[in-house]
């Protein structure tokens, strides 16, 4: 309940056995066969600098998109297009961009491609040959990176925009190719201060997605 997706973050350097600490308790996740899916490249300094900037390369040369597996639904109902449309309200409106502001929030945008600026970058990557069920048991991995990180009292931000230019993310880490990319995080202390990191998006109420049987 206390955690969020941060998108401010102090300059402090992430100690590297934090940093492994929280890695062993996202691997405490329950998967499948205990087959453990997921691969966590951990990026920080001249690294993450080199990955940031051949994203933002990538970005300002307008170079399509290169995805390698589809995050959203292909339609988005008229539910799911409320709820991305209030999250997106939310967080422009805590920054003070306008709803015809484009080019405020387009560079808003890109700055997933810098990780939010935080001192360390994760990039998340699976097995080409995982089935779709392996990506769930990922992402229980990686709602435990999350709660161990926030437990240490550091701040996160999953980037799914990170998986629209896998080939740059490929070819700048020098990823296997049977290596599919997932998504990104970032990682850090959280300027506390910096007003992205108020924005609190809803949640349904529990009688919309939850159904109860045999319960007095």
């Amino acid at each position: 309940m206390q955690r969020r997706s941060t998108r401010a973050f102090l300059s402090n350097a992430v100690d590297r056995k934090r940093i492994e600490t929280i890695l062993l308790h996202a691997r405490q996740a329950p998967s499948g066969a205990n087959l453990q899916p997921g691969f966590f490249h951990v990026l920080t300094g001249d690294a993450l600098t080199h990955l940031t900037a051949a994203l933002s390369q990538a970005v300002a040369d307008k170079r399509k998109p290169v995805a390698q597996y589809s995050y959203f639904p292909p339609e988005l109902s008229a539910v799911l297009k409320s709820r991305q449309h209030d999250a997106g309200f939310a967080l422009y409106e805590a920054l003070g961009i306008g709803r015809r502001d484009t080019k405020a929030r387009r560079e808003q945008f890109t700055r997933n491609y810098r990780f939010f600026d935080a001192p360390v970058g994760i990039v998340v990557t699976i097995d080409r040959d995982m089935g779709k069920g392996c990506f769930m048991d990922l992402g229980m991995a990686l709602m435990n990176l999350f709660s161990s990180a926030q437990a240490q009292g550091l701040g996160t931000s999953g980037i799914g925009a990170l998986a629209n230019h896998a080939d740059v993310v490929h070819e700048a880490l020098s990823l296997p190719s049977d290596q599919l990319v997932v998504c990104g995080i970032a990682l850090g202390f959280a300027d506390e201060d910096h007003p992205v990191n108020t924005v609190r998006t809803a949640r349904e109420p529990l009688e919309l997605f939850t159904t109860f049987h045999g319960f007095e």
